[in-house]
């Protein structure tokens, strides 16, 4: 699969009270106003919310497909090569997680 960014989009835009807006160059989603997914690298990545420990074991046992942008080293988050997903459901799966951690609790209910 080759996902892009429109893909990315469009299903991060179909999440409950999802947003997008354009800052710091480059596309941001948010939910219900909490930032959860970025767009950066010319659209060829996505960055989402990820717990560390997790983030950490992700980038060990897949660093072609996620990594960890030097400024976001203390922060939940890690970086996900779109031409690296596997199929769609990879996908939807990576920006619902990440939708969840930022959502209010009645919305992920």
């Amino acid at each position: 699969m080759s996902t892009t960014a429109e893909d990315v989009r469009t299903f991060a835009l179909s999440l409950p009270e999802t947003s997008e807006q354009f800052q710091w160059g480059m596309p941001t989603f948010r939910v219900a106003g909490k930032l959860f997914l970025t767009l950066p690298e010319e659209e060829s990545s996505m960055a989402v919310r990820c717990p560390i420990a997790e983030r950490d074991e992700l980038v060990l046992a897949e660093p072609d497909k996620f990594w960890i942008a030097a400024h976001e080293a203390g922060n939940a988050w890690v970086r996900v090569r779109l031409a690296a997903l596997d199929d769609r459901e990879e996908l939807e799966t990576i920006v619902r997680d990440s939708w969840q951690q930022a959502a209010p609790r009645n919305l992920v209910e």
